[in-house]
C-alpha cells in the first residue's frame, strides 16, 4: 500500500509575516505535510527585480534603500522568534550574499541572466529559513530540515525560465529520508554546473508539483489567499463561485488561459503521476476549496471563463507562399527558437495570425527574425477570453449563446477545434470585462 505523502505549497501572502507563517505552519502540521514548499514573502521578488535593475543602472542610492528594506523586514520577522544563533547566522549570510551580488552588478554595470536568477533566489531562501524556524518551534519533537531546492530541482541553463530535468529530480528525491519534514523553496533550481536557475514567475506552484512527482506523493496542496478556483475572477464578476471539483484537463486550460490561481505548468507533473491537487486558502482553511482530479462526476458544458490580458495579434503574410510549403514551419521554428508560446492560431494560404503576450513585441531579435519570413502586421490592446468546459464541440447552440451574450463587442479572432475543453476569442481590452460578466450570467449563472 502506498505510503501517504503530502506536499504542501504556501504562497507569498501565506508567508507575509510571522503571523501568516504561524497560520501556514499550523495547516502543514494538521495536514501532516512531509514536504513544505514556500514562496518568497509577499512583494519581495518584485523588490529584488528592482534591486537588480537599479544596480545595473548605477542607481546606488535607490538600490541601497530597497536592499535595506528587504533586510529589515526579514530580520524583524526572525527576531520575533525564540533566539536561534544558527538561524540568525544563516540569514546574515544571505544578507552578505545579497550585498556582494549588488556590488558586482553595480561595478560591472551589467545584469547577466545568471546574476539575475541568483539574486531572485534569495527571496525564497530567506522566507524558507524563517518558516523552517517557525515550524521547528511548533513541533520540537519532529525532524524538520531546511532543504535547498537547488540540490533537488535540477534544470537546464536557460536562465530566467529554466526547464526542469524530470529524471534527475526523481533520482534526487529518492536519496531523501521519508521520516523527515522538509521545508524548501519554490521557483528555484540549479543547472549541471551548480548555477542557480529560476523556473519563471509563478514557478513556486511548478516546483511543488515537481517535488510531488519526484516523491510520488499522494496529494499536492496549493495554499493561497483565495478559497479555491472560481468560475471566473470574482473581482470582475461578484457572482463567481468556487468550483469544488475540476478535471486535470479543465484546470490546465484555465491556468494556460489566464486563471491566476495556478501556474500554467503546475498540472503536468501531477497528471504524469495521477496526483490529486487541492487548492485552498490559508485564511479560510476549513472551507472545502477545489480538488483537481483525473476524473470528476459533474462535467458542465462551460465550467469557467478566464481572461488573458495584454495580448497582441501578429499577422504574418507572404504572397510568395501561395501553393508552396514550409511557410508555417519556418514561423513556428522561430517561435521555438526564441521560446515564445502561442495561444491561438488562424491561417490562410498566405497568412498566419497568432496571439502572443504583448511584452513579446519588445523582443527585437525575435521580431527581426519574424520579418525575414514575411510582412508583419501588429495589433495591440486585446484580451483573450476563454470558455473552459467539456465537449465544447458537441454544444450546438454554444456559438449562438456567445454571440448573443457579448452583444456589440467586436470579436477579432476565434479559435475552436484544437481542444474540446476550450473556446477562445479575442476582443478589445476595454470590452473584455463586460463580455465576461455577460457570458458568466448566461452560461454559468443560468445553468444550475
Amino acid at each position: 500500500m502506498k505510503r501517504s505523502l503530502i506536499v504542501s505549497k504556501f504562497g507569498g501572502t501565506s508567508m507575509g509575516d510571522i503571523h501568516a507563517m504561524d497560520r501556514s505552519a499550523t495547516i502543514s502540521i494538521e495536514r501532516n505535510s512531509s514536504v513544505v514548499v514556500v514562496s518568497a514573502t509577499s512583494g519581495t521578488t518584485d523588490k529584488l527585480i528592482s534591486v537588480a535593475k537599479l544596480a545595473s543602472a548605477g542607481n546606488t542610492k535607490e538600490c541601497e534603500k530597497l536592499v535595506f528594506g528587504i533586510k529589515e523586514r526579514h530580520q524583524a520577522m526572525i527576531n520575533e522568534l525564540p533566539k536561534n544563533h544558527m538561524g540568525l547566522e544563516i540569514l546574515s549570510s544571505y544578507f552578505t550574499e545579497l550585498d556582494l551580488l549588488v556590488q558586482n552588478i553595480t561595478l560591472l554595470k551589467e545584469l547577466t541572466p545568471k546574476a539575475h536568477d541568483h539574486i531572485l533566489s534569495l527571496g525564497e531562501r530567506m522566507s524558507s529559513l524563517i518558516f523552517s524556524e517557525v515550524l521547528k518551534n511548533k513541533i520540537p519533537n519532529k525532524s524538520v530540515v531546511l532543504l535547498d531546492a537547488r540540490s533537488v530541482i535540477k534544470t537546464d541553463s536557460n536562465f530566467g525560465k529554466a526547464t526542469p530535468l524530470i529524471a534527475d529530480i526523481a533520482k534526487k528525491c529518492e536519496q531523501l529520508k521519508t521520516d523527515t519534514i522538509y521545508v524548501t523553496q519554490g521557483f528555484i533550481g540549479s543547472d549541471a554546473e551548480g548555477n542557480t536557475t529560476v523556473l519563471g514567475r509563478g514557478g513556486s506552484d511548478y516546483s511543488a508539483a515537481l517535488f510531488a512527482e519526484g516523491f510520488n506523493a499522494t496529494v499536492l496542496e496549493i495554499w493561497t489567499d483565495v478559497a479555491g478556483i472560481a468560475t471566473t475572477d470574482p473581482r470582475l464578476c461578484p457572482a463567481a463561485r468556487i468550483i469544488h471539483e475540476i478535471s486535470y484537463a479543465e484546470a490546465a486550460e484555465m491556468a494556460q488561459y489566464g486563471a491566476k490561481i495556478l501556474h500554467p505548468a503546475t498540472i503536468a507533473p501531477a497528471v504524469r503521476k495521477s496526483i490529486p491537487v487541492f487548492v485552498g486558502s490559508t485564511f479560510e482553511k476549513n472551507l472545502p476549496g477545489t480538488w483537481i482530479k483525473k476524473d470528476v462526476e459533474n462535467r458542465p458544458a462551460v465550467r469557467a471563463i478566464t481572461k488573458r490580458a495584454h495580448q497582441a495579434l501578429l499577422t504574418i503574410s507572404n504572397p510568395n507562399m501561395l501553393n508552396a510549403y514550409g511557410f508555417m514551419g519556418e514561423i513556428f521554428d522561430l517561435f521555438g527558437k526564441h521560446r515564445i508560446s502561442v495561444d491561438c492560431v488562424t491561417t490562410s494560404e498566405i497568412c498566419i495570425a497568432v496571439t502572443v503576450d504583448q511584452p513579446t513585441l519588445d523582443n527585437q531579435k525575435f521580431m527581426t527574425d519574424l520579418e525575414s519570413v514575411g510582412k508583419i502586421d501588429v495589433e495591440t490592446g486585446f484580451s483573450l477570453i476563454s470558455l473552459i468546459g467539456n465537449d465544447l464541440f458537441g454544444q450546438a447552440s454554444l456559438a449562438k449563446s456567445i454571440f448573443s451574450s457579448v452583444g456589440e463587442a467586436s470579436i477579432r479572432m476565434m479559435s475552436l477545434g484544437a481542444s474540446s475543453y476550450n473556446f477562445n476569442f479575442l476582443v478589445k481590452e476595454e470590452e473584455s470585462n463586460v463580455c465576461i460578466q455577460r457570458l458568466h450570467k448566461s452560461l454559468i449563472e443560468g445553468m444550475k
